[in-house]
């Protein structure tokens, strides 16, 4: 063999070695990806709800509702935390169904356990199908 078939082996499996390497590390800089943390089918009227979320789903550093079938107008929404404390949020808008709020980055420096979320609200249409609000966090 001569040695550019040697060079040339050598620098293909070392191509190969860094290609494979980098496929199974996770990405470096990443943005976290959205994890489904529950959802609630919603009364036809102006009501209270909540969904509750458990330790085992992990610590966040932003929350978003996105509704389905029926549009939905929050009235107001509190995030309660498993150390106590709760963040008031002031969505206030209507948001029509296969639409979700603005990313609701939640207080403190670091990522927080959220024991549940608390959503005052009214629907908006008609219909027999209720609506139905799922909440959505990143880590």
């Amino acid at each position: 063999m001569n040695r550019n078939a040697i060079k040339t082996s050598w620098v293909g499996a070392l191509s190969l070695g860094l290609v494979i390497l980098f496929a199974l590390s996770p990405t470096v800089g990443a943005a976290p990806e959205w994890q489904k943390l529950g959802d609630r089918r919603v009364n036809n009227s102006i009501d209270r709800d909540e969904i509750r979320v458990t330790a085992k789903e992990g610590r966040f550093a932003a929350i978003k509702l996105l509704v389905k079938h029926r549009a939905v107008h929050f009235r107001d929404v509190r995030v309660h935390f498993a150390n106590g404390e709760v963040q008031d949020v002031a969505v206030r808008r209507l948001i029509p169904a296969g639409a979700e709020t603005r990313v609701i980055p939640l207080d403190g420096d670091e990522k927080r356990i959220i024991q549940k979320v608390v959503f005052w609200y009214s629907t908006r249409g008609r219909g027999r199908v209720k609506a139905e609000v799922e909440l959505w966090g990143r880590g």
